[in-house]
């Protein structure tokens, strides 16, 4: 009972994080199952299973908030399943090892460009009714869904920094569908995990535990995506870009240490006392305008310029 209370605080501080950033999950749950004496074998797989229910009840509470736009996410979740369930069956035995400081580096660039746009630049305006195309979301979610299945975690970080610094949604609408989107591929690479896996490396009281604790952060975590001024969003996002992507580099190259670490957050915390000075000590501010009626004469990525 109290190893099943810690994989639910576990579950719930995982859930916090990514329900609020778009980002997360996996990178903070299976560091903290892996900190508790978890084998990492054990921690993956028990993540991806434990996340077919956090991420159903991340989408429902999004959607309730209207944080969700279902174009994207269909558009986005079904390439995603496909890369995921390909990563989890047919490629999960390739290493992915080689690929991974590049995946950080690109990531590690996209979190700067978030911070320099939203944290220090002007917020940008965007347009009622205006979303990414499918030239963008169909391979980002089949290479987000690959990364994800191969690399034990990803979906978050590849598609959240790659759609926020694109410009074409609000940053609450990118996190909304991208949780929403990530339960079609993490039920996928879970599909895949089963039939790749016999069964006996899974223990059930640890998915259990991160199941209830998820389930109990999804509600609050889509609250405060609503809620937060955007500033103060993208130097979350943007900070939790930098720690993760330069925690991997660290780690590729060998050059963890106290001190490095402590830059790194030291960092991230300079960043979001900006956004909250920038802001004016305000944590929310007034949402985007929705738009009345359906959009006919709007822009979109979608449409050429008449």
């Amino acid at each position: 009972m109290e190893r099943l209370i810690i994989f639910a605080l576990v579950g719930l501080a995982a859930q916090a994080v990514d329900g609020s950033l778009g980002m997360a999950y996996g990178v903070t749950s299976s560091t903290l199952l892996v900190a508790t004496g978890v084998a990492p074998a054990v921690a993956s797989a028990s993540v991806h299973l434990a996340e077919v229910g956090t991420t159903l009840a991340s989408g429902v509470s999004h959607w309730r908030l209207g944080n969700v736009d279902w174009k994207v996410v269909a558009k986005i979740a079904v390439p995603g399943g496909i890369g995921a369930f390909t990563g989890a069956t047919v490629l999960s035995s390739i290493s992915t090892e080689s690929a991974t400081p590049w995946v950080a580096g690109i990531l590690l660039l996209l979190g700067v460009y978030i911070i320099a746009r939203f944290v220090f630049g002007k917020p940008p305006v965007f347009i009622p009714g205006r979303r990414p195309g499918l030239g963008l979301l169909a391979p980002l979610g089949l290479f987000g869904g690959f990364i994800d299945a191969t690399g034990g975690g990803g979906w978050g970080p590849v598609t959240t920094p790659t759609l926020i610094s694109s410009g074409t949604l609000h940053p609450r609408k990118v996190i909304g569908s991208v949780s929403t989107a990530e339960f079609v591929t993490t039920l996928s690479a879970s599909v895949g995990f089963l039939v790749g896996l016999a069964g006996e490396a899974l223990d059930w009281r640890i998915i259990g535990g991160l199941l209830v604790g998820g389930v109990i952060a999804a509600p609050f975590a889509a609250y405060l995506v609503k809620h937060l001024s955007l500033p103060i969003l993208g130097g979350l996002v943007g900070s939790i870009i930098l720690i993760t992507n330069g925690r991997t580099l660290l780690r590729n190259f060998d050059a963890e240490s106290v001190a490095a670490y402590g830059v790194l957050f030291a960092l991230a915390a300079v960043i979001v006392t900006i956004a909250v000075r920038k802001t004016g000590g305000r944590l929310t501010d007034a949402q985007e305008p929705e738009p009345t009626t359906a959009p006919t004469s709007e822009p979109t990525s979608e449409s050429a310029n008449a």
